[in-house]
C-alpha cells in the first residue's frame, strides 16, 4: 500500500503551502519513498478524523496514521532505517531547529503571509481562517500586514544563524541536507507558494542554499506551484 499524504490545499487543490507539510514531503523525497498527497482544506477535518487529530500533515502508511510533522519525521527515520539517513545520529539533535521554526521564524513569516493565506483559501475556508488567526494575532488581517515592506529587513536579520552556517557549509545538515534543512526550507516554502511578497532578494547570501534545497527530490519544490 503506498504511503499517503494529507497535504493543505487552497482554493486550487495545487496551491500547497503548508511549512509542516513541505517538511515532510521534503523528507519522504530524501528518504526515496513513493507516496502520494490528497489534497486537505480546514473545512476537510471529518477527512482526517481517523487518525483522531484535526490538521495537517497527516501521513498513512500502511494503514497506520502518524500525525504532527515531528512525529512523523522519527517514524519514518525509525521505520526506514535501510534509507537515507534524515538526522545526523538521533532525531533530538535537531530539535532545536524545529522549536526555533515552529517559536519564531513561522510566526515572523505568519505576519507578512496571512492575508496571502486567506486571498487563497476557498470561500467556505475563509471565515474559519479570518476568525481563527485575528483571535491569535490580536488585529484584522489587512492590519497584520499593512506594513509589511518596511519589516523585511528586520526579518532578514531573523535567518542570519541560517545564513551563516550555510556560508561554511551547502547545507545546515553538512554536506548534504537533512531534517534540519527540510524544517528551515519548509517555512520559506510556506511563503514562496502562498505570497508573492519576496521575503529575501535574489542577491541574498541564502539564494544559493536556497537553489540547492529547489532541487532535493529531483526539483520537488521547482515543480510547486509558487510565486517565487
Amino acid at each position: 500500500m503506498a504511503i499517503t499524504l494529507y497535504d493543505l490545499a487552497g482554493a486550487d487543490p495545487n496551491r500547497r503551502f503548508s511549512p509542516y507539510c513541505w517538511r515532510i514531503k521534503l523528507a519522504l523525497a530524501h528518504k526515496q519513498l513513493d507516496f502520494e498527497t490528497i489534497p486537505w482544506r480546514y473545512a476537510d477535518k471529518d477527512k482526517i478524523a481517523f487518525a483522531n487529530w484535526d490538521r495537517v500533515p497527516v501521513l498513512v502508511d500502511n494503514g497506520r496514521p502518524v500525525v504532527d510533522s515531528w512525529a512523523i519525521a522519527a517514524y519514518l527515520e525509525n521505520t526506514y532505517p535501510a534509507r537515507p539517513a534524515l538526522f545526523s545520529g538521533s532525531p533530538e539533535a535537531s530539535r532545536f531547529f524545529n522549536v526555533w521554526a515552529d517559536t519564531v521564524l513561522n510566526p515572523a513569516i505568519a505576519r507578512f503571509v496571512v492575508l496571502d493565506i486567506l486571498n487563497h483559501l476557498t470561500p467556505t475556508d475563509q471565515p474559519y481562517f479570518r476568525r481563527t488567526r485575528e483571535e491569535r494575532l490580536g488585529q484584522r488581517l489587512e492590519d497584520v500586514v499593512k506594513d509589511r515592506d518596511q519589516r523585511l529587513a528586520t526579518f532578514a536579520q531573523t535567518l542570519e544563524p541560517v545564513r551563516q552556517t550555510v556560508a561554511a557549509q551547502p547545507f545546515l545538515g553538512g554536506a548534504s541536507p537533512l531534517y534540519a534543512d527540510y524544517i528551515v526550507f519548509g517555512s520559506l516554502m510556506w511563503a514562496r507558494c502562498i505570497s508573492p511578497l519576496r521575503l529575501l532578494p535574489s542577491d541574498d547570501a541564502l539564494e544559493g542554499w536556497s537553489e540547492r534545497m529547489l532541487d532535493v527530490g529531483d526539483g520537488l519544490g521547482r515543480r510547486a506551484l509558487r510565486y517565487w
